[in-house]
């Protein structure tokens, strides 16, 4: 294995979206993570909807002063909607007369591509920069159409009309949850147990209807809990991020709002927070989400062994008891097909710990990485000496 070609081999990595799901699992996959597919959403077009309908009028029939694209798949919907009612020509020619703004490069692309071209984009392809580039603007009496994307902008929406404009929401889908949310119960119940190291999120309502699926499980705080110590927040934006920052969760966030970006910002992050590199008997040993790398080898690890591997190399060269290692072994039910800790409370008996250890060397495939130390415990065949004097030339 080359862990510079696949530097997120053994860590798992769950996949909320919704669209474009594919693509973002085959670039998680190629980087070497195994992925965890759990649609949280499901896109519903809204060709036939009457208020799609009215609002597409509505912008023909009237002039209008501004327009604000949102997103280049919801223009494309709308000028493809409207050439199934006949209205496609007398869009575009109203388009043509209006001040286009853009929130990003994809909506740009959309505008251009259907022949027309934007006024003006920000660089940080947020909403919050065009709603305050257009309340520079004097936007009494004026019409302004707002292309939502999957949910209401109500406090976009609302500031524009109180400085005077008349909005027109332009709903041309609709995010709803999905028919089947075991996968996502799957996946909230490995967060809470830490079999999965980190969870990606392309979009706010994934976000909700994640934490939904969680609450309606009893799991709601211990997922917060999760992705606030032990499981890395992948957003792709600050608008997707705000429901879990809100909460109190650190996420990661690439500079630009792209999936390839998305993925590079989790390269970046992920083994940095969730790796772990120590000397044991003279053999570079490197901790990832659910493997080692031993040897330059990468050797998957059961979650339980795992857990005892952890356990003993937080305290590297040290004895740790039967009775703590129990801690980290604790009672599990199955909730939504994953098992997980109820209570966190250590119930697990001293007989499991040493079937977890057996299968602990068994995976690492060499004797005499973890000791036994009769009647005390086990330890990771360390130098305590020289991992403390590591720790404090490297100022950790």
């Amino acid at each position: 294995m080359n862990t510079e070609s696949e530097p997120l081999a053994g860590f798992a990595v769950g996949v909320t979206a919704a669209r474009r799901h594919e693509e973002l699992a085959t670039l998680l996959e190629r980087r070497g993570a195994r992925v965890v597919n759990a649609p949280a959403i499901r896109l519903i077009p809204l060709s036939d909807d009457a208020e799609l309908l009215h609002a597409t009028q509505e912008c023909i029939q009237s002039p209008l002063d501004h327009v604000v694209v949102t997103t280049g798949i919801g223009f494309r919907a709308w000028l493809e909607t409207a050439d199934g009612w006949g209205l496609r020509d007398g869009l575009i020619e109203r388009l043509s007369q209006v001040d286009i703004l853009a929130r990003g490069p994809k909506s740009r692309g959309a505008i251009r591509q259907a022949g027309l071209q934007e006024r003006w984009s920000p660089d940080s392809e947020s909403c919050a920069e065009v709603l305050k580039h257009l309340l520079e603007k004097d936007l009494a009496g004026a019409r302004v159409a707002v292309q939502l994307y999957g949910e209401e902008l109500p406090e976009f929406s609302d500031a524009l009309r109180a400085a005077g404009a008349e909005v027109i929401e332009i709903p041309v889908y609709r995010w709803s949850r999905t028919d089947d949310s075991t996968p996502l119960r799957r996946l909230v119940g490995q967060a809470v147990a830490g079999t999965v190291d980190a969870i990606t999120f392309t979009s706010s309502p994934a976000v909700a209807a994640t934490l939904a699926v969680a609450a309606e499980d009893g799991l709601e705080e211990p997922l917060i809990e999760a992705l606030r110590t032990h499981v890395v927040a992948a957003c792709v934006g600050p608008v997707t991020a705000q429901a879990l920052v809100e909460r109190g969760v650190p996420t990661v966030q690439p500079e630009r709002a792209r999936i390839g970006a998305l993925v590079r910002a989790l390269v970046s992050d992920l083994p940095r927070r969730r790796s772990r590199l120590l000397e044991v008997r003279g053999i570079a040993l490197e901790l990832r989400g659910h493997a080692v790398v031993l040897d330059g080898q990468l050797r998957p690890i059961a979650p339980a062994p795992m857990a005892i591997l952890r356990a003993l190399a937080r305290r590297p060269g040290h004895v740790v008891s039967r009775a703590e290692l129990c801690g980290v072994l604790p009672s599990r039910l199955i909730v939504g097909g994953t098992p997980w800790s109820r209570d966190g409370r250590p119930q697990a008996d001293e007989h499991a710990v040493e079937m977890a250890v057996a299968r602990l060397r068994r995976g690492l495939g060499r004797s005499g990485i973890v000791e036994t130390v009769v009647k005390r415990g086990y330890r990771l065949a360390c130098d305590p000496r020289l991992v403390e004097t590591a720790r404090a030339g490297s100022g950790g």
